[in-house]
């Protein structure tokens, strides 16, 4: 109760400063990204599954992750090593070998420190890997074009359907530039979670601009003060089900899931509950400015 009470700063905060704050953060991923794009060639890191290479397994193998890639580097290799632990229990390491890297060399420096475990290698061809990216930007493209039509025809006013569609842009641009800030992959299972993030970050914007628009009884303060402690809610709940997700995951996939989502749910409380509640109480106030 007391953190939502905190919450009337918002509630006080002029608008054009609510619309300020966001604006520079999006700026600054903008930044981030173009900057990850001069010194990469990619605006986020991809992972094997986009660029093709080799997935090392060694079941029933304890070891330290970091040790053994540093190990591997010695050899002239630059993987990625995690711990799995299976669904019926056991587990072992996986070692990631980009495409172009020599994975014979790996194979048998594994051999030798792991004697007794025969490495199984899932090859993944950079077609394949072409392919999927392919499909996975244009699934993220149409799943924007679809909720931008389906926002235009809900609300059929421009302002607060434009702030919708680039409150949800802004979320999954933040999630990219904090995914290049801590090296994580785009692959396909961060593909599906910025995919995620398009739905929640419309749910949350239309509860807003709903309630905004269409109040009767109350102030729009009021409305906006009771749209943010439902939001707060919604949001403090979802996060906590991420952190735990992140904190007792030991699947790199499931870590990197939670992280993206993590990442846009915080965008998300940002550009929805202060940047769009912002624009629409500008709007507001300027639209029944002209009705007086």
């Amino acid at each position: 109760m007391v953190i939502k009470e905190k919450l009337r700063v918002l509630v006080e905060m002029e608008p054009k400063r609510m619309i300020m704050y966001p604006l520079i953060v999006f700026a600054l991923a903008v930044v981030v990204i173009i900057g990850n794009y001069a010194l990469t060639g990619s605006l986020v890191k991809e992972g094997i599954e986009l660029k093709g290479g080799s997935v090392i397994t060694l079941q029933g193998v304890s070891a330290d992750p970091d040790e053994l890639a540093k190990e591997i580097s010695r050899l002239g290799v630059e993987a990625n090593v995690e711990r799995f632990t299976g669904i019926a229990g056991g587990g072992g390491i996986r070692i990631y070998v980009p495409a172009g890297e020599d994975v014979n060399k790996v194979k048998a420096f594994l051999r030798e420190k792991f004697p007794g475990v025969e490495p199984e290698i899932t090859v993944i061809g950079p077609t394949f890997g072409k392919m999927v990216r392919e499909q996975g930007i244009k699934a993220i493209a149409y799943a924007f074009i679809g909720m931008a039509i389906v926002v235009f025809l809900f609300f059929r006013v421009p302002v607060p359907s434009l702030t919708v569609v680039f409150s949800a842009f802004s979320d999954m641009v933040i999630a990219i530039a904090l995914m290049d800030l801590f090296g994580i992959e785009l692959s396909q299972a961060t593909i599906a979670a910025l995919l995620m993030l398009i739905g929640y970050s419309v749910d949350s914007n239309i509860l807003l601009t709903t309630r905004l628009l269409r109040r009767k009884e109350f102030t729009v303060e009021d409305a906006y003060y009771s749209s943010l402690k439902t939001g707060f809610t919604m949001s403090t709940t979802t996060l906590g089900a991420l952190v735990s997700l992140w904190l007792f995951s030991t699947a790199k996939v499931i870590d990197d899931i939670a992280s993206v989502l993590i990442f846009g749910l915080l965008a998300d409380f940002m550009n929805t509950w202060i940047f769009n509640a912002g624009v629409l109480r500008m709007y507001i106030a300027k639209r029944e400015g002209k009705k007086k």
